[in-house]
């Protein structure tokens, strides 16, 4: 998982200060008793790349097929602009879907099955010819325009099912993990030249997937699904830096969950002592590993907490290793520290306490 550092700045189309596209309105959906989704509202802007993120059964995919039109809300409104959506046919919504599974026609070329949709709605030759060639340039796939699936990689074919749904020019593309089939080296490759179609087509993606850094990688914002409701809603620096909840915290990256108290505006978390500006009363803090060092041996700085433990296990992740750190009265501090390959023992750790982030408790949800 990236550190903080490695997180990409939100661009333009963050949802900051553009044009809603689309407003899904306190959608819900159950099937019999088990419910799905839970009052969901969600505002995704002109030119945004929105992902949502949650682990199987957090009810992502099923949002996705309701702004589709594959499914319908048990309560709720889904907009496109000044359009109700979700009261027309998935044909008739300007909305095209890439799904895990790409779905090629087999014993169709490439540019016919680009081209199915529009043959299907019975568009002029010269059009349909104009159009297949223009989303054939755009993945960068032109060349096999003539080839059969068959012949051509994973990665060329989810490229195909790309250029199969820009072919019909929407103002919304909805991407079902579509990247969850290929390798891990391809699976990064792609995430990078998605990002830039992207950009360049210009129109608004839903991407779904339960890969963070995927999610991290890709997205101006993200919105983070638990059991069908939202979690949180932030660009991906912020919801790194600042979750929301325990939760986000530990589903985004390593993280430390910090039980305290604060008492007279000194917060204690075990044998962590700090002050902070909070009422009296439990409190919860994230602490990235990242932002936990070694201390240096010279005398603490102004805004430090110091605190001496035993490393008792270390993870190497190349560039960098996970140490777990004993730090008596039951406290363990996971610490990212460089890759050095340093020995087990005893050392000293110090955190700015402004990294300590105040994050609220997550209960549990059925």
């Amino acid at each position: 998982m990236m550190t903080a550092s490695e997180i990409p700045m939100a661009v333009a189309g963050d949802g900051l200060g553009h044009a809603t596209l689309l407003s899904i309105r306190n959608v819900a959906k159950h099937f019999g008793k088990n419910v799905v989704l839970r009052d969901i509202s969600l505002d995704v802007a002109e030119g945004e790349f929105l992902t949502i993120l949650g682990e199987s059964g957090s009810g992502k995919t099923t949002l996705l097929r309701i702004i589709a039109g594959f499914e319908t809300a048990s309560a709720g409104e889904v907009w496109m602009g000044e359009e109700r959506l979700d009261r027309q046919p998935p044909y008739r919504r300007r909305v095209n879907t890439v799904f895990q599974h790409y779905a090629l026609f087999p014993h169709l070329t490439v540019e016919q099955n680009v081209a199915y949709g529009l043959r299907v709605a019975k568009r002029p030759e010269a059009e349909i010819a104009s159009r297949v060639k223009e989303a054939l340039d755009k993945v960068k796939m032109s060349a096999h325009a003539k080839s059969k699936p068959s012949k051509i990689s994973g990665g060329q074919q989810q490229r195909i099912a790309l250029a199969r749904a820009l072919v019909n020019r929407p103002r919304l593309l909805l991407l079902d993990e579509p990247l969850s089939a290929l390798d891990a080296n391809l699976r990064r490759q792609m995430q990078v030249e998605l990002k830039s179609l992207q950009r360049e087509v210009g129109i608004s993606f839903i991407f779904v997937t339960h890969d963070q850094e995927e999610a991290m990688v890709m997205s101006d914002r993200i919105a983070l699904l638990r059991s069908g409701e939202l979690e949180q809603v932030a660009t991906p620096r912020e919801i790194y830096g600042r979750p929301a909840t325990a939760y986000a915290a530990q589903f985004i990256g390593h993280t430390n969950l910090l039980k305290g108290e604060v008492r007279a505006g000194v917060v204690r978390c075990g044998v962590l002592t700090w002050p902070a500006a909070l009422p009296d009363g439990p409190a919860l803090f994230s602490l990235r590993p990242e932002n936990i060092r070694l201390a240096a041996g010279t005398p603490a700085g102004a805004g430090m907490v110091r605190v001496r433990g035993k490393v008792r296990h270390q993870a190497f992740h190349g560039a960098t290793e996970l140490i777990r750190v004993e730090c008596g009265d039951g406290l363990v501090l996971v610490v990212r520290t460089p890759g050095s390959g340093g020995a087990l023992g005893d050392v000293e750790l110090e955190f700015s306490f402004s990294d300590a982030v105040l994050v609220r408790e997550s209960p549990e949800r059925i």
